[in-house]
């Protein structure tokens, strides 16, 4: 079994594991700079180097500027 470990969905195969990842909602990243949230694989290419996918923003390395929707806490007034 191959469990996914943002949401902790298992899945049969490592192949349906990575096909799940580009849509799970769990999954997605939030750019402190410029306010955007996309996937995780529209933020790297390599997988190792992570830079926000706005072309006109400089965000760039998790947990430096880009973070899990999960790990966003919203301030409350």
């Amino acid at each position: 079994m191959h469990t996914c470990r943002n949401c902790n969905q298992s899945f049969q195969t490592e192949l349906a594991l990575e096909l799940h990842r580009d849509t799970c909602k769990k999954g997605q990243l939030f750019c402190q700079v410029c306010g955007d949230r996309f996937r995780e694989g529209d933020a790297t290419q390599d997988g190792w180097h992570y830079e926000c996918p706005n072309d006109e923003c400089e965000g760039d390395g998790l947990q430096e500027d880009l973070y899990r929707v999960d790990d966003v806490r919203a301030a409350t007034h």
